[in-house]
């Protein structure tokens, strides 16, 4: 059965960076739309960023644009989400997720078929 399972969550400073990575294990990511969501204690799941099976292409929600970067290294399976500059309100778990639908483009609404079980990033002094 085809998993996803991320990892590199851990506490950082303000200011600092993180890089997670997503694997697939049974599963060939460059066939899926991969998507980074978040959810922080108290508030609804957030896009964070995906990245498109088909071109490549890239979106970012608003709180993170400028600051995290979405990636793909296909020797090794794996999909990074770059962090920088992070603030508190970074502070969420993390998942991994991916999708096989049709449309050239990744975006954050459409239904994805396998779920991460997460990975806690906490940004604290």
């Amino acid at each position: 059965q085809g998993q996803l399972v991320e990892s590199g969550g851990g506490l950082v400073q303000p200011g600092g960076s993180l890089r997670l990575s997503c694997v697939g294990s049974a599963l060939q990511l460059d066939h899926f739309h991969i998507h980074w969501f978040r959810q922080a204690p108290g508030k609804e799941r957030e896009g964070v960023s995906c990245i498109s099976r088909f071109d490549g292409g890239t979106n970012y929600g608003e709180s993170v644009k400028g600051r995290f970067t979405i990636s793909r290294d296909s020797t090794k399976n794996k999909v990074y989400l770059q962090m920088n500059a992070l603030k508190p309100d970074d502070t969420a778990v993390y998942y991994c997720a991916a999708g096989m639908y049709l449309s050239n483009s990744c975006a954050f609404w459409y239904n994805l078929d396998y779920w991460g079980k997460g990975t806690l990033v906490t940004v604290s002094s």
